[in-house]
């Protein structure tokens, strides 16, 4: 690899990220599942009602293992500068309650 090359390789890469108006008026969900293969995650993010025995997925994302490793930490890092700001969060007792269904 040339000096040029190696020098590039560590550079930060400044990106560009670009947000449609739909995507950025974001979607509510207060349940996901996650799933998974040797290769790929897949979270899906629900928004269930109460009382409503039927739910529907608003988003579902399909990522790599490394990049599920990376979004662990930047949500941990990011809820510690939260609760820094404003507070502890305070868990729910108890297990999580387990969620039985179907997608269609």
């Amino acid at each position: 690899m040339s000096e040029k090359k190696k020098q590039e390789a560590g550079k930060p890469v400044k990106l560009e990220i670009q947000l449609d108006e739909e995507i950025a008026q974001g979607v509510y969900a207060n349940l996901a599942v996650v799933n998974h293969t040797d290769t790929e995650f897949t979270l899906d993010f629900i928004f269930v009602q109460p009382q409503v025995p039927r739910a529907k997925v608003r988003s579902r994302v399909i990522t790599s293992p490394r990049h599920v490793r990376r979004l662990i930490a930047a949500l941990e890092e990011n809820l510690r500068r939260y609760e820094q700001k404003f507070g502890s969060v305070k868990e729910e007792t108890g297990a999580a309650t387990p969620v039985e269904g179907n997608y269609h």
